[in-house]
């Protein structure tokens, strides 16, 4: 039985080990790992994985594959922790939001032995940790895929393999592009409804306020229910790039601002009208279509298995062949001196 690891039992992580459990993988053992014994406990009674261990190091032995779902920030520890323990080949990957300071620590810490494979699905919900964990939580959502310089080609296979089969779409995406984009369209967004909210909140008239307060206030506020230490990591990781499109924002609500303060009533309406049919058109038809990089990878649950389990079939037929070559056939002896018939030895 090969055993896939998944390091941080919360939202995301209880989310991949139900997804995974779901499409029940013959001869696949998912084994859960948490700091929080609590949540080591629930996501056990929830389904989300076979069995959990008390120690990163039991959790990781043996492991083919590793999912670190921790916070960002934890990250460089657990890979610092885990790094001696585990075996030749392993594939490690990761959930994180931002992708090349994780990419760095593994580079740093991994040993040379194993491949690093970020990942990051473009997934959540502003409740965290294994209750509100959700086994469709992936389904149909792009999930990025950042592959190390040094890791092999069956191991990106084997990620690609495995966002497929919990209905994710792969994304390969360069580690710093990554940051880049999701700092628009993750991290922005997740600074502006934390400061909409305390910006209204600090009013005095914040009880009248909250009265009044419906579905748009509360649609644009519900990311600042997130996971403060998300939150927080998030920023501290990706800080340029979320300051770039801070700036960019501050320009946008300027040129607001100059429309209503010049009473530009024409050209307010047409902007709205334009910001109107171009987001329907994103809503229904979707964002536009980008290069496709060519990939080989898997679809099926028999074939991510088949990889897993492919990598140390593939090292034991190695041995094999070895160990086949250097020993002479069935019945003969090696023979002595130069390996030549004593006749032709005795020849000048």
């Amino acid at each position: 039985m090969e055993r896939m690891t998944i390091i941080g039992l919360g939202l995301i992580g209880g989310s991949l080990g139900l997804a995974l459990k779901a499409t029940k993988l013959p001869n696949v053992e998912i084994v859960g790992y948490d700091t929080d014994t609590i949540a080591a406990v629930d996501a056990r009674r929830v389904g989300a994985v076979d069995k959990t261990e008390h120690t990163l190091q039991r959790a990781t032995a043996n492991a083919g594959m590793v999912i670190l779902a921790t916070p960002i920030v934890a990250m460089r520890q657990v890979m610092e922790e885990m790094a001696s323990g585990l075996r030749e080949n392993c594939i490690v990957t990761d959930t994180a939001s931002t992708k090349s300071l994780v990419m760095e620590w593994a580079g740093q810490l991994l040993p040379p032995h194993v491949s690093f494979v970020g990942g990051h699905p473009m997934a959540g919900k502003e409740t965290a940790g294994i209750a509100n964990a959700d086994a469709r939580l992936f389904a149909g959502k792009a999930y990025c895929i950042v592959p190390s310089p040094a890791a092999t080609e069956s191991a990106v296979k084997l990620v690609a393999g495995l966002v497929h089969l919990i209905g994710a779409q792969p994304l390969f995406i360069d580690a710093h592009e990554h940051d880049r984009y999701v700092a628009a369209v993750s991290h922005l967004p997740l600074v502006l409804s934390s400061a909409l909210f305390t910006l209204v909140r600090g009013s005095p008239a914040w009880p009248e306020l909250a009265a009044l307060a419906s579905s748009g206030f509360r649609d644009l506020t519900r990311l600042a229910s997130g996971d403060p230490e998300l939150s927080h990591d998030i920023c501290l990781t990706n800080r340029e790039a979320i300051l770039h499109w801070l700036e960019r924002m501050a320009d946008e609500l300027s040129r607001y601002r100059e429309l209503l303060a010049e009473g530009q009533e024409e050209a307010l309406f047409k902007h709205f009208t334009r910001v109107q049919l171009d987001r329907d058109t994103f809503m229904t038809a979707g964002p536009p279509t980008r290069p496709r990089v060519a990939a080989d990878v898997p679809d099926a649950g028999e074939q991510l298995v088949s990889l897993l389990v492919g990598e140390r079939l593939v090292r034991r037929a190695r041995e094999i062949r070895k160990l086949l070559s250097e020993r002479p056939p069935e019945g003969r002896t090696p023979p002595k001196g130069d390996g030549r018939p004593p006749e032709e030895r005795r020849r000048p």
